[in-house]
Parts: C-alpha cells; structure tokens; sequence
C-alpha cells in the first residue's frame, strides 16, 4: 500500500518548504511507481495564500477527519493567527487515530499550542527559534534541519524538507532509491539531521581566527544574561586586551560592541516574530533598562522598538488567540 502524506497548509505558508517536501516523493514515484500519495488541506477547504503571495488549491479541509500515514503542518510567518479549538481539536483526532505528526517550517508552533509535544526534540526555522523559547520553555527544541522522533516529525523548512524525506525515503524503500531522488535534484549529497541550519560562525561574520569564532559562539549562547569582557576572554584563555585586539583586528569592532549587535539583533526578531512586552524583550536580551534598550535599538535600527514593531508586524498572534479563546473581542 502507497504511503500518504497529508500537509495542511496554513495562510502565508512556507512555499519552498512545501514543495521541497512533496517533489521527493513525485520521483521516488517515477523510479517505483504508487510508493507514495499526498493530499493538500486548507482550513477552509478552499485555496491558500503562501509567503510568496501564490495561491494553491487543495483537496479538502476540517470538515473531514485526517487520512494517510503522515500529517505536516506547513506555516511560515503568523503560525498561530489561524488557530483557534476546532483546529486543535482536529489535529488532537490525527493523533488519537494515529496518524505521524509534523511540522514544516513554524509548524512546530501549531503542534505545541495543540499540546501535541512532551519529551521529543522538535526544530523549526532558525529565525523563529527565540520566540518558539519564549513560548514553549518546557519543550525540547534544538537546531538540527530536521527531527524523527518516536511519532513527531519536524523540518526546519526550506530545503531542510527535501533532506527529512530523502531520509524518510531511505529508512522505508533503501539508501539506493533515496541517492537516486536526491540526484534529480543535483545535490551534491544527503544532508544528515545534524547538519546545521545557518552557516557557521566563521562564513556568516567572514572570520576564521578560531578564538573569536569561539567568543562569538559563547555570545550566541548567552544573550539573556551576557558575560563580561574578561570572562568571554577566560573562556578562550587569552587576556581581555588581546581579546580587543583580536576582534578590532578580524571585525574592525570591540568585543563589547559586537555582542550589544548580536543582542539587537536577537532582540528585533522577538519583537517582529512575538507579542511579548517590549521590557520582556530586553530582559530576554540581557537589558536591565527599557529604556537603555530603547535607545541603544533606535542607534542600530533607526527606530523604536513599538514603531519597528508597528511597521513590521509578523507576530505569531498569540495574543489575539488567547483572547478569542477567551471569549474577549
């Protein structure tokens, strides 16, 4: 019997993750025919809009109880503005009748808000793993393009969906078909789970010193509660002055003014991709002040934190939900 994916897909959905998901499985069809079916769904039943404005029909909706093996939600920017209880109660029926859930780019949002996760790792888009942590900061989140876990599948998006189902294809069907698919891709090879989502450090800030690469890893991993000069400086044993020299001479910037930058820059996409408060963002970012935080964001963004997030506002609409369910307007 064919395999069947279904993918239900949510208003400004991630189009290069849906289709890096679904054309795997068109070839693995043309080398061993009727390995694999997919159905597309809307909430509606009707035609949805994706990121890039295109719209695509589908083949049901809610109104009828999930089918197949497999379900993907697939979302992009706003997962949770179209969720509401019909849709966890839907997605709740998947799980009860055993179907494997997913998510494909923020579809992991979705999943959590259904209380659909409990100890299995989950990924979803690097952009949006900051505001997943705000939100769900009990839930075993990692950067990895993807994740099979016990009956949770997630996919980073993009072309991370394209290395889930080449392995996916792989563990039902063989290595050989799965080499096969990937090479009408011209791919160059497989990527593994591990892979990581963003360039590494020394290709994404153009630096290959290996001690500032280090500092620069321990400042991603500490911008809640940033450590000082002297301590990023112990942890690559050099002094804190040969550390400004390293970062003046590799970055032409002090080391205390990169890490602000790097908390900035943190601090933008919790404002654009949340509705936590504006001070629940500075301290998420290692500011003490709101008001400090206000004025070192207008230095680097040429704005404030409440009018960038009014000209940009790609919230996950969280509140708006809690509200509807609440029953407030």
């Amino acid at each position: 019997m064919p395999q069947t994916f279904s993918f239900l897909l949510l208003p400004g959905f991630s189009m290069i993750g849906l289709m890096s998901a679904v054309e795997p499985l068109r070839v693995a069809n043309r080398f061993r025919s009727e390995l694999y079916r997919w159905r597309l769904l809307s909430l509606d039943g009707g035609p949805v809009p994706g990121s890039n404005g295109m719209s695509l029909n589908v083949d049901g909706g809610l109104d009828s109880p999930p089918e197949g093996n497999c379900l993907f939600v697939v979302a992009g920017f706003e997962p949770l503005a179209s969720f509401g209880p019909r849709l966890a109660h839907w997605l709740n029926r998947a799980e009860r009748d055993g179907l494997l859930l997913g998510g494909i780019d923020t579809g992991s949002f979705v999943l959590a808000e259904a209380e659909l996760f409990s100890r299995q790792r989950l990924t979803l888009h690097w952009e949006a793993l900051e505001a997943f942590h705000e939100r769900y900061p009990a839930l075993n989140v990692t950067q990895e393009l993807f994740e099979i876990d016990g009956k949770r599948i997630t996919s980073a998006g993009g072309t991370a969906s394209l290395d889930l189902m080449l392995t996916l294809i792989a563990r039902s069907h063989g290595e050989a078909l799965a080499l096969q698919v990937s090479e009408q891709f011209v791919l160059g090879r497989i990527r593994t789970q591990q892979d990581h989502q963003r360039m590494q450090i020394a290709s994404r800030f153009h630096v290959h010193n290996k001690k500032v690469v280090q500092v620069i890893g321990e400042m991603e991993r500490h911008s809640e509660s940033p450590l000082s000069s002297r301590e990023l400086a112990e942890k690559v044993s050099v002094t804190p002055r040969q550390l400004e020299r390293l970062f003046r001479l590799y970055l032409k910037e002090t080391p205390s003014n990169f890490y602000l930058g790097l908390r900035l820059d943190k601090a933008r996409q919790l404002l654009r991709q949340t509705d936590m408060s504006v001070l629940e963002i500075a301290l998420a970012c290692g500011f003490e002040s709101s008001s400090y935080f206000s004025r070192a964001y207008r230095a680097r963004f040429a704005t404030c934190p409440s009018q960038d997030r009014h000209e940009h506002p790609e919230t996950v609409g969280a509140t708006s939900f809690a509200k509807q369910a609440a029953g407030l307007p």
